[in-house]
Order: structure tokens, then sequence, then C-alpha cells
């Protein structure tokens, strides 16, 4: 029950708000042909992560390849990157998924 709150008050706001970059990658990927679920997920990224990290978080819509080279990547700047777009992922799926 808890979870469907979640998910119903995502999408409200969603509704209500301007799109971020999360959600403009989202549409654009054509990966989720549905305006809610892109903003739900833009909602969440705006509660768990900064301007510059959903702009990163955004760039893996379009090439995939860029998550893998910074989950890979030995830099420790990448890897605070890589700490809290798990974290986002995680809470996204939980609050937005099916």
């Amino acid at each position: 029950m808890k979870k469907s709150l979640l998910v119903a008050a995502c999408m409200m706001v969603a509704g209500a708000a301007g799109a971020g970059p999360i959600d403009s990658a989202c549409m654009k990927a054509g990966r989720a042909n549905n305006r809610a679920l892109c903003g739900c997920i833009q909602q969440v990224a705006d509660m768990t992560l900064g301007t510059a990290d959903q702009r990163r978080a955004a760039a893996f819509f379009k090439d995939p390849d860029k998550a893998q080279q910074v989950r890979m990547s030995d830099s420790a700047s990448d890897n605070d990157f890589w700490a809290r777009y798990k974290n986002f992922a995680a809470t996204a799926e939980s609050y937005c998924g099916g």
C-alpha cells in the first residue's frame, strides 16, 4: 500500500513539474513511452541526485556504455558518483517500477 501511494504521488507531482534532464532523456530514449513513468523517475532523481549528477546520469540513456565506463573506473570521483547513481536507480525501481 505504501509503495502504491508513493508511485501515485510521484506520478501526480511529475505531471505538475517541469521536465528535468532524466525525464527528457527517458522520453527521448523511447524506452519508457510513458510520461508518468519518466516523470516519476525524474522525481526520484530530484530527491537523490544533484543537478550535475542528473545531467551525467541522463547521458546513460543515450549511451549505456558510458555507465559501464564509470562503473569500471578507478577514479574516486567516478566511484562516488556510481554509489549515488546506484542509490538513485534502486530507489527509482522501488518507487516507480511495476
